[in-house]
């Protein structure tokens, strides 16, 4: 299964944002192992260097640990992963709301349309 990438942003990140994803979505817990670098390298259509660039990074930013001899694995350090969480939930709230305001909405209209939004989708 080849992935589609973005020529944007360097493929090792964006394989490490979805990876990242998976962990904070609960897909990947603290602890799970990751595929091997070749498996990943043949799930993700890249070549092996990469996935090895991805997993160095992660590591770097202690989201994973490798231990000699049996892989690659989440940490299991959940104050690491909440603080991830967190960053992105930041993010993409900040991101959302420059784009609002960058189209001339205001607080208020941005509220309203957040609070229809729940409303309608019956999200508590």
């Amino acid at each position: 299964m080849t992935e589609e990438f973005q020529a944007a942003k360097p493929i090792y990140m964006q394989i490490a944002d979805r990876i990242i994803h998976q962990i904070v979505r609960k897909e990947l817990l603290p602890g799970s192992k990751l595929p091997s670098v070749r498996e990943m390298a043949v799930q993700s259509g890249v070549n092996p260097n990469t996935i090895q660039r991805t997993y160095s990074e992660m590591e770097r930013m202690e989201i994973v640990e490798t231990r000699r001899g049996q892989g690659t694995f989440v940490t299991e350090n959940t104050v690491i992963l909440e603080e991830i969480k967190k960053q992105l939930k930041k993010g993409i709230v900040e991101q959302f709301l420059k784009n609002m305001t960058d189209l001339g909405f205001n607080r208020g209209e941005i509220m309203e349309d957040i609070e229809s939004y729940f409303e309608h989708k019956g999200v508590e």
